[in-house]
């Protein structure tokens, strides 16, 4: 089971948590969220932001993504203020990528394989409504595959799923050091101890197409 392989290895590193990293203040930017030509954007929540951008950032057909929160009704949230978890916003990355190459449909197996969905407001070490498991979708198709995917993938875990399916309506970058924290922080504790195997881990499952310049 795909959860008992999340299990095995984040019981290990619970005494990390990505809420208890230090950082600066700064005002987030509501983005713009309609796609370049040629492009197409979607939006997940799966935990920290800064495994996650990582980790859709070595699949094929992914241009970059964005650290960033949804699915709140805050308005400019704040790191600090995320992490008292009031705001209803979740750590979000925006996806963009290349609709020739990558489907929304295959970037909900990306979601669902990088992470553990069936547990409630936590993934890993961190726990919280920020870090709560959510498929947003910005298109009624959109809607129906993320619906499909949850079905599809329940299969695959002994519990039941308990990502939300939400429609995108807001996302607000987060803090530029937020942005590419991994590459930027290679040897923090927490990049080593709980992203870098949840990546491996990740590399292990996913049955996709990775960059293969992506460590």
């Amino acid at each position: 089971m795909i959860k008992s392989l999340f299990s095995i290895v984040l019981s290990t590193i619970v005494f990390l948590s990505c809420s208890a990293q230090p950082g600066k203040k700064q005002t987030d930017r509501k983005m713009n969220i309609v796609p370049p030509t040629g492009k197409a954007v979607a939006a997940f929540a799966e935990g920290c932001f800064w495994c996650s951008e990582h980790i859709f950032e070595a699949v094929v057909g992914v241009d970059s993504a964005i650290s960033g929160y949804a699915g709140g009704k805050t308005l400019n949230p704040t790191y600090e203020l995320v992490n008292t978890e009031t705001t209803g916003h979740a750590e979000t990355i925006l996806v963009y990528y290349d609709p020739k190459l990558i489907s929304y449909a295959e970037l909900t197996k990306v979601f669902f394989t990088s992470q553990d969905p069936t547990t409630f407001e936590r993934q890993g070490p961190d726990r919280g409504n920020s870090y709560r498991s959510i498929l947003f979708y910005s298109t009624p198709e959109e809607k129906t595959i993320a619906e499909q995917a949850k079905i599809d993938f329940a299969k695959s875990f002994k519990d039941p799923i308990v990502s939300e399916i939400k429609q995108l309506t807001a996302f607000y970058r987060a803090e530029e050091y937020h942005q590419n924290y991994i590459e930027q922080n290679p040897y923090s504790q927490y990049v080593m101890g709980v992203s870098i195997p949840r990546f491996e881990l990740f590399k292990k499952t996913y049955k996709g197409k990775l960059k293969a310049h992506k460590k």
